[in-house]
């Protein structure tokens, strides 16, 4: 049994290390030595290479026959439609432009998954936390991306065709390796001899440096110009959000360390991509941008706190 002063060490040995290169990458900033064509080059090659990559690694290990119905990810699903719609619902009542609406209700559900999540889960369990990741992140990915779509062209008046939506899934780079990786193993192929290395190699040099990119790529000054609004949408990012999801991995009866995988990707700050989708959209970038700068400040402590809860209470499973 721990006590909570161990609880609280537990849950900052899996949030520091993570969030440590997120503040490394800001002072890096700050003095001048990492600039915006590093951030942008590592950003790039990241998202076209690195992490499809990783995915591909991390899904092709996936025992499917034993992931007992994959009833975490099931979790993941359901939580992630109920905070669209009570975000949507709380929205409403708030009385929210619909424009406003939509930026608020992308940034309710949508976390930073395939960064920070991922890191979160590597520094909690390991290499099989990447394995238990992989799969929520494939399927979580591509419910974000058709859903952010459909939220912003209801309330931006924008158009788009269904197949130009299902092109752009299916193109999406990160979903093309996990895609990849899942049919590698339901058809049983070995990968080459290399792969742990490659994937230990990625996991533990490639994620800190980009980890340190998202760092330098932040800007707190813009949080003078953040209102009610962004704070609001920070509260359902970092709390309402996770505590749906834990509440509906536990009435689903998911075990300590799936439920804990899936709280470190769902408690995740809004993702960088929620920005490009609403200036795309010609929405309000500014708030899009103020509510990503302010979950991944807070997310630091909402973290810590709601994994040491978990941990506590028996339903998420200590770090490895």
């Amino acid at each position: 049994m721990f006590d909570l002063p161990q609880l609280i060490l537990t849950a900052l040995s899996v949030s520091i290390p993570t969030f440590g290169w997120v503040v490394l990458g800001m002072l890096l900033r700050r003095v001048g030595l990492l600039q915006q064509r590093h951030v942008d080059a590592v950003s790039r090659f990241a998202f076209r290479a690195a992490l499809p990559l990783l995915l591909f690694i991390s899904a092709a290990g996936v025992d499917f026959a034993g992931l007992g119905g994959a009833t975490y990810l099931l979790a993941g699903v359901i939580s992630t439609l109920l905070t669209l719609a009570c975000a949507w619902t709380y929205g409403h009542w708030r009385a929210l432009p619909r424009p406003t609406l939509g930026i608020f209700v992308q940034a309710s559900f949508r976390s930073n998954l395939a960064v920070v999540g991922f890191a979160l889960c590597h520094t909690a369990y390991g290499e099989e936390g990447l394995v238990l990741a992989a799969l929520p992140v494939a399927v979580l990915t591509a419910l974000y991306n058709v859903l952010a779509v459909w939220v912003l062209q209801v309330t931006h008046g924008g158009s788009r065709s269904l197949l130009g939506l299902l092109r752009g899934i299916a193109t999406n780079p990160l979903l093309v390796g996990i895609a990849c990786g899942v049919l590698v193993a339901l058809a049983g192929w070995p990968l080459p001899s290399f792969t742990p290395l490659l994937s230990q190699g990625l996991s533990q040099f490639f994620l800190p440096l980009l980890l340190v990119c998202i760092g330098g790529a932040l800007r707190i000054s813009v949080l003078r110009t953040a209102g009610s609004v962004t704070w609001e949408a920070a509260l359902w990012r970092l709390l309402v959000g996770p505590l749906l999801g834990v509440l509906v991995a536990v009435v689903l009866g998911v075990d300590t360390m799936q439920l804990g995988v899936m709280f470190l990707l769902l408690s995740a700050p809004v993702a960088a991509a929620s920005f490009v989708m609403v200036v795309a959209a010609r929405g309000d970038g500014t708030l899009a941008a103020n509510i990503i700068v302010l979950t991944t400040l807070l997310s630091i402590a909402t973290v810590t706190l709601g994994f040491a809860v978990l941990i506590l209470a028996g339903l998420a499973a200590a770090p490895v």
